[in-house]
């Protein structure tokens, strides 16, 4: 999961929010701000996901799109075949 945008209080709580609501784990999380643009790679387990990975990115995008943030979310198996030399 990525999230890019502008800085305010909150981003990382209000993800995550999500993420236990619909039992998922965060394994890693890496974030930092550059002036005032915030980025967020954040590596999760949806082994015990309650709900389909496609509803789970859509209501990640809802919350991007309330916050003006681009929320991208991806399986881990399209990443490896995206990066794959």
């Amino acid at each position: 999961i990525t999230v890019v945008g502008r800085d305010m209080e909150g981003i990382i709580a209000r993800v995550s929010g999500i993420l236990y609501n619909r039992h998922v784990n965060i394994l890693d999380i890496s974030q930092t701000v550059l002036s005032d643009m915030f980025a967020m790679v954040l590596l999760a387990d949806i082994s015990k996901l309650s709900i389909d990975f496609t509803a789970l990115s859509r209501e990640l995008d809802e919350l991007g799109v309330s916050l003006g943030l681009k929320i991208h979310t991806m399986q881990e198996d399209i990443f490896n075949s995206m990066h794959r030399i």
